[in-house]
């Protein structure tokens, strides 16, 4: 990671130029401000952006020729190296954009599914990106270059006899990347049902399960460092996380449960990523409290959520207990709440002891405190205590060992002859 981070330091950013069109469907001044966000966490500047508004694109540019005869001048001007187009792209209209601009042109999916390739850290997420690549370039084969149009076989026989033209390069790659799909298909599969076991196992230590979920770039990851202690890496960039990240975390009632950090979301992301990530985000359902994290500063937080309340719902997690937290409100511009509201803060602490005690009073129903007197040679009946709830007090006296503590309700009839 230290060798990673010094490269981007040493190498200087990207220069590029943003494009859009406003077709008036979303905020375009937002939707750009994202995708400089974007460029950022792909170790790319923004330098400049050229934006056509009207009602239907160009056929095979998008853009009108006076807007792209702009934005070639622009790259000249600013030393932009490549450009980005604020949407989706076809192979032929990248082909177009890029000959007219006269840098490389990649659209907005594709720098996404480009930081998703480079901040994989699982094997896991390395074959869902690549499954989500794979399967955003098999339809743009078609115009992304002349060389794919290329015979790959065939010529003259012996005594005049003739084989037939062979495949062009245009369909051996896609025969390569239609077999290359099915394989990361197989593969992820088999990884699922290793998951689902896991997950069966992780059920049976009882330890209750709370996901954090929100956009990316809200404070998830700084969140569950304030709470658990510093291990899971952050930045203030898009996509910090990629991974599902789990940490033991140890409530004010003494009741442990595992915190659960999850990729987080961005507006239009694109299908085929939601698709190949919906396992990781399906962390979620298996969750005993979904924790909803929102950036107070943020003017389109309440956006964001109803996105993130639609992608769970997608998920089947209706009946999952869900609370809603506005992080970062130690920001400037961070609107003021109803008092009612969590507002947490996880680089100043505020608000996490309230955040903490609000997840005791949701798995309450979950655990109960008892005091019991163990006889020494029955010590063994202390492991669901010690195991998957909390020892609070220990205490070896002559008639046994004495405990008070956490254990989970459908472990109290271990305790019944015991109980003090």
């Amino acid at each position: 990671m230290s060798e990673l981070y010094d490269i981007l330091v040493e190498t200087p950013p990207t220069p590029t130029l943003l494009l859009a069109l406003d077709q008036g469907a979303w905020d375009c001044e937002r939707s750009l401000g994202e995708l400089a966000a974007l460029c950022e966490a792909n170790h790319m500047e923004a330098v400049g952006e050229v934006v056509q508004k009207r009602s239907t694109p160009e056929a095979g540019t998008v853009l009108g020729s006076g807007k792209l005869e702009e934005a070639r001048m622009a790259a000249e001007q600013l030393g932009a190296q490549c450009a980005v187009f604020d949407g989706e792209l076809t192979g032929s209209q990248i082909r177009n954009i890029s000959a007219a601009v006269g840098v490389e042109v990649i659209d907005r999916t594709m720098l996404i599914l480009e930081i998703f390739r480079s901040r994989a850290v699982t094997n896991e997420g390395k074959l869902q990106t690549e499954l989500a690549l794979l399967k955003y370039r098999l339809p743009r084969l078609q115009g992304m270059g002349e060389s794919l149009s290329r015979q790959g076989g065939g010529g003259g026989g012996g005594g005049g006899a003739r084989r037939g033209a062979g495949e062009t390069k245009l369909e051996l790659d896609r025969r390569h990347i239609h077999a290359r799909i099915d394989t990361l298909a197989e593969r992820l599969a088999e990884m699922e049902k290793r998951r689902g076991e896991s997950r069966r196992a992780r059920a049976k230590t009882g330890m209750p399960v709370v996901s954090l979920v929100g956009y990316t770039n809200v404070g998830k990851s700084s969140l569950m460092n304030a709470l658990c202690g510093p291990s899971v890496a952050e930045a203030d960039m898009l996509f910090a996380t990629l991974d599902p990240t789990s940490r033991k975390l140890v409530l004010p009632s003494g009741m442990a449960v595992l915190l659960v950090d999850t990729v987080g979301f961005v507006s239009r992301l694109p299908h085929n990523l939601v698709e190949a990530f919906k396992s990781t985000l399906e962390e979620a359902a298996w969750s005993d409290v979904i924790v909803q994290v929102a950036d107070a500063a943020d003017p389109l937080r309440e956006e964001q959520l109803a996105v993130t309340q639609e992608v769970l719902d997608s998920l089947d997690c209706d009946d999952i207990p869900r609370l809603t937290v506005y992080n970062k409100c130690d920001k400037p511009g961070a609107a003021a709440f109803d008092p009612d509201i969590l507002l947490t803060s996880a680089k100043t602490g505020l608000g996490l002891d309230r955040l903490l005690q609000r997840l005791d009073q949701l798995l309450s129903d979950r655990v109960r405190t008892i005091r019991v007197l163990l006889p020494y040679d029955a010590l063994g009946l202390a492991a669901p205590m010690r195991e998957r709830g909390s020892v609070l007090t220990e205490e070896y006296r002559p008639e046994g060992l004495y405990l008070e503590g956490i254990v989970k309700r459908e472990d109290l009839h271990v305790f019944e002859n015991y109980l003090v």
